[in-house]
């Protein structure tokens, strides 16, 4: 396995209706290095961000999909998502904060 720092593992948040609705109940999507585990990403996310306690994480691998450009096929990269779930003594992530 690949050399990934925590800083590494968080590569942006997924901004969706569906992932919007669910910081309600202090769950936070974010897409994530391919070779990062749950550990991890729970270790990056409370040293990113100032006052978070996560309880658990989920994660899933997404296939590239399938596009046709003329008479030639290809797939789109491959991508691993993360839902964070925080306790709820924890502080809220503030970069979704105004959205």
């Amino acid at each position: 396995m690949a050399n990934v720092q925590y800083y590494d593992v968080i590569l942006k948040p997924v901004v969706t209706e569906k992932s919007m609705n669910a910081m309600a109940e202090k769950k936070y999507t974010f897409l994530v290095h391919p070779e990062a585990n749950k550990t991890m990403i729970k270790e990056a996310v409370e040293k990113m961000f100032e006052g978070t306690k996560v309880a658990k994480v989920n994660t899933m691998n997404m296939d590239g999909k399938t596009k046709r450009r003329g008479n030639v096929y290809g797939k789109t990269a491959k991508r691993k998502k993360a839902i964070v779930q925080l306790t709820e003594d924890s502080a809220d992530i503030e970069i979704f904060a105004g959205l």
